[in-house]
């Protein structure tokens, strides 16, 4: 007869109160962490003053959310240079007056965004295992997936209107300029979201304009198509979001995930990517919010990004 082996029972609570733990501080601290990181990029010309860009991304705004508005109020302190949003402001299609609650005071310096698939569509419960399994597969989003059917359409329109009047530059699919309080020019170059397969790069193919001070791309999620085209046309950086830096991650291993085809040793922060025999910076987000559905993080905080340009 084969013999049978059993957990001790104190060592099946044990496992069993730690996981409980794990989840309850995922849940109920890491989640409301917020932090600021601060990364130095160098990519300016030679004898240009430093710049600093503030980045925020996935805020994935739900009603209720306080603590949430009072951080990203707070972050207005920091004076930057101008503000860059990555996208996915909204998980609540009523979340969007509290949104430009959170951002207001950031919304009076110069800045730019993108959206991703959340400000457009309303997330939906969803099994977790699923994005292990898209990584196996190779399959995100809408790349190689079937349509979206049934989803809920976020009041997207309200975002876009209020960020234009306050003069942030939309960059869905398209370039803008941004002219700092010190007379420089930034030249941006964006694109929509590559997840649900919104992106045109060819509509803003050529590379950097030239006459400008200095030239970045931003994107909401990092998909390899995009740095790929963005490096190979000469972009010093790039600025993305979309992957929550993982958002459940193994500690001292790191994300398992990136909820795109983006390797996982690049989830967050400042990396470098080569494409067509050029070499570019790479800064993603782990952003700040979640889906509302899983309102968890743990052994990645939420954050946003001060970067000092040099």
């Amino acid at each position: 007869m084969r013999a049978r082996y059993r957990i001790p029972l104190k060592t099946a609570l044990g496992i069993s109160a730690l996981g409980a733990a794990c989840v309850g501080y995922a849940a109920g601290v890491e989640v409301r962490s917020f932090r600021l990181r601060r990364v130095s990029v160098p990519v300016l010309p030679q004898g240009m003053h430093p710049l600093r860009v503030l980045q925020i991304s996935d805020i994935h705004m739900v009603g209720g959310q306080r603590k949430k508005q009072r951080w990203l109020q707070s972050l207005a302190g920091l004076r930057p240079d101008f503000v860059i949003n990555t996208g996915d402001n909204l998980s609540d299609p009523e979340g969007v007056p509290e949104v430009l609650d959170a951002l207001g005071p950031l919304m009076e310096f110069p800045g730019a965004y993108v959206f991703g698939s959340n400000d457009y569509y309303g997330p939906k419960l969803r099994n977790p295992a699923k994005y292990l399994l898209e990584k196996a597969s190779g399959r995100y989003g809408l790349n190689g997936n079937p349509p979206v059917v049934g989803a809920i359409h976020n009041p997207w329109e309200g975002l876009r209107d209020a960020f234009d009047a306050a003069g942030w530059v939309g960059l869905s699919n398209t370039r803008g300029r941004i002219k700092l309080d010190g007379g420089q020019e930034i030249a941006l170059t964006g694109l929509d979201d590559p997840h649900i397969k919104r992106d045109r790069y060819g509509e803003v193919a050529g590379g950097p304009e030239t006459d400008a001070d200095l030239a970045l791309a931003v994107v909401h999620a990092p998909y390899l198509r995009v740095l790929d085209a963005f490096t190979a046309d000469r972009y010093p950086l790039i600025l993305a979001g979309h992957t929550h830096g993982g958002q459940l991650c193994v500690p001292l291993y790191g994300a398992l995930v990136t909820n795109c085809d983006l390797d996982t040793d690049r989830v967050k922060g400042l990396s470098t990517h080569r494409a067509g025999g050029q070499e570019s910076h790479l800064h993603v987000s782990a952003g700040c919010g979640t889906n509302r559905y899983t309102p968890v993080r743990f052994a990645c905080p939420p954050e946003a990004t001060l970067l000092t340009l040099t």
